[in-house]
């Protein structure tokens, strides 16, 4: 999707664990199982969370053509999520954004604007997007934090390296802009209902996400 300086360096630190607060657990795991994306996150109770505000991120799928597009989110609806914008072509390919009954807001995308094969239900890639208001310095945050840069583009998108065993990839786009590429307003909602896990201990970076060290997955997920 973004043209940038790459690297070809190993990575270092990297994101081992995404968790989701949710207001109800059992609901929210019901969700994920039929959307087909429970393998990739982890999910705990939050009494703050609720489904409103644009919480500066999302979770994003590359999928293998449009037809797998439309049948993830077909599946999304039919568990309960919001429709934020209909999947339809792009300058990038073709793609939609639901809202989760929990308030997370997932993009599922893919860069062929015709299927060419078989739909399936698999997920190539999947992409952890904060939305940040200054790329570059955030970007050198986590540098500084052992993270390897895989992809940048100036100061308005950067992604690192993920280790062979990470679900998911982590990247920093424009909070406005991602605001804008998933059609919902830049409020100024400081809950963002998730948590980073990574080997590399405790810390919150410069727009309020927070990290923690990875706890085994069945703790995680009780």
């Amino acid at each position: 999707m973004f043209m940038g300086t790459t690297t070809d360096t190993k990575p270092g630190a990297s994101l081992s664990s995404v968790t989701l607060e949710v207001a109800d657990v059992e609901e929210a795991r019901r969700f994920y199982s039929a959307f087909g994306v429970d393998a990739y996150i982890r999910l705990r109770a939050c009494e703050e969370a609720d489904g409103a505000g644009f919480r500066g991120f999302t979770l994003a799928l590359t999928v293998s053509g449009p037809a797998t597009v439309d049948g993830f989110v077909a599946t999304a609806v039919a568990a309960g999520a919001t429709v934020l914008k209909p999947a339809t072509k792009s300058l990038w390919g073709y793609g939609g954004v639901v809202r989760a009954p929990d308030g997370a807001i997932w993009k599922i995308a893919t860069s062929a604007r015709k299927d060419t094969g078989h739909v399936t239900r698999t997920v190539d890639e999947v992409v952890l997007l904060l939305g940040v208001q200054d790329v570059k310095a955030t970007r050198q945050f986590y540098v500084d934090r052992g993270l390897t840069v895989g992809k940048s583009f100036g100061g308005k998108y950067a992604e690192f390296l993920p280790a062979d065993s990470d679900p998911v990839k982590l990247a920093l786009y424009k909070r406005r802009a991602l605001a804008k590429d998933l059609g919902v307003p830049d409020d100024t909602t400081t809950f963002h209902g998730i948590v980073l896990g990574s080997a590399n201990g405790a810390f919150t970076d410069p727009d309020g996400f927070t990290w923690e060290p990875t706890a085994p997955a069945d703790a995680a997920r009780s």
